[in-house]
């Protein structure tokens, strides 16, 4: 895997689980027990030392099974409470050093779960607790000089650990925001293809019945002509001649027409670039057999309105699955069913991105209806009538209806026929 696309996120995780790991390294050796009894420290201690290591341990790897979600927060809070508590009870029970280092590990989790200045905050704190536990040390001669002394020190390796956690969570996020901008790049591109695809079929519409058609009309009724006035035998092949351009231009205005009525932006591809690659979420996209839009501006609503809905699931409902469910009725509306398995919300008040969608919607005569509850994730339901899509379907009625008049063109009046 290219180091550009790696999980720099995971790779602290382990990271601070092997210096835990390492931490623990005096428990499986005679160092504890030396230590303990050089002390005179009763057994006890070293069960509390080995129960609240492993209670660390617990927390931590709960604690960082999804770093940088902010789901369930109140409760990982707790838990970063409570490992800096388990820290704190190991160096008391172990007389060590050791609780200094697990607060390096601790220091790990701060930036992803807490904003900057209280992690900041949380850190000095915490690694200020130890003077007490540092004071009680007989090598330190119970001097509160030394106690604050070493503190500090360790404070030093806490601070290293928590920028380079900040600064590895500040790269995620910015790639995520680079993810978004890839995406709506890949969805602009395949519209554009889209949209220079249709406008090379309407140009060689245009040309077939400007050109082509106009021409073959032309030869219809100077062959109409001739027939009048040739006599036989040559006005039998005259006659077969003007058969054969009626032929060829019922066979323009068929090609027209067929060139005509494919006018739609198909959406498939844009949308796919649109999920394409949205971290720590599954989307189930769900579309008709082919989703086309006739309208640009209107395929531009619905791209901005399912790039705001990925967006919401991630940064605010935290969700793990996204269904999306796109269909039009009878009547040319299109509808829009979105919903997800985050955390939703009790009172909710619209921010920036709904308050978007909705207003984008209102330019088409469109509406969003929002349903969502504690625990319930949000589900979305949107409606955006297509009226392109039904003056294309009835101008298309009317060419197939004058097929029989005249050739097919683009705002032109029917082209004569020769028979006529």
């Amino acid at each position: 895997m290219p180091w550009s696309q790696f999980n720099h996120l995971r790779l602290l995780r382990y990271a601070g689980l092997f210096t835990y790991v390492c931490v623990g390294m005096p428990l499986v050796t005679t160092w504890a027990d030396h230590r303990l009894n050089l002390l005179h420290r009763p057994n006890m201690a070293l069960l509390w030392w080995v129960a609240y290591y492993l209670l660390f341990g617990v927390l931590y790897w709960l604690l960082t099974r999804n770093l940088g979600s902010r789901r369930y927060w109140m409760l990982k809070l707790i838990g970063l409470a409570a490992m800096t508590m388990a820290s704190i009870a190991v160096g008391w029970y172990s007389h060590s050093g050791l609780s200094a280092m697990l607060m390096v590990v601790v220091a790990v989790v701060l930036p992803l779960l807490v904003p900057f200045w209280i992690g900041v905050a949380w850190m000095v704190v915490q690694n200020l607790s130890l003077v007490m536990v540092f004071f009680t040390f007989p090598e330190y001669g119970h001097s509160l000089t030394l106690a604050f002394v070493q503190s500090f020190i360790y404070l030093g390796s806490s601070a290293l650990t928590f920028v380079a956690a900040w600064v590895a969570s500040q790269q995620a996020e910015e790639r995520e925001r680079q993810r978004q901008l890839n995406s709506e790049l890949r969805a602009t591109r395949a519209l554009l293809a889209e949209s220079s695809r249709i406008a090379e079929r309407m140009r060689i519409a245009r040309d077939l019945h400007d050109l082509v058609g106009h021409h073959l009309t032309a030869l219809s009724l100077n062959l109409e002509v001739a027939s009048h006035l040739v006599t036989s035998p040559a006005a039998e092949h005259v006659g077969m001649a003007r058969k054969t351009a009626k032929h060829l231009l019922a066979d323009v205005r068929e090609v027209v027409s067929e060139l005509r009525q494919d006018e739609e932006l198909d959406l498939t591809q844009a949308l796919r670039s649109l999920i394409e690659g949205v971290p720590s979420l599954h989307v189930h996209l769900k579309l008709p057999p082919r989703f086309a839009i006739e309208d640009p501006q209107r395929a531009q609503v619905v791209l901005r309105c399912v790039q705001e809905i990925v967006t919401n699931a991630v940064r605010h409902a935290h969700a793990r699955n996204l269904w999306l469910t796109f269909s039009i009725d009878d009547g040319g509306v299109l509808g829009i069913d979105a919903h997800d398995d985050g955390r939703g919300a009790r009172d909710l008040r619209p921010g920036n991105g709904l308050t978007g969608m909705r207003e984008r919607l209102a330019e088409f005569g469109g509406s969003l209806e929002l349903i969502t509850g504690k625990s319930r994730g949000f589900h979305l339901r949107l409606n955006m009538p297509l009226e392109a899509a039904t003056s294309r379907s009835g101008a298309v009625r009317s060419l197939a209806a004058g097929a029989g008049e005249g050739a097919s063109g683009v705002g032109d009046a029917p082209m004569p026929d020769a028979g006529a």
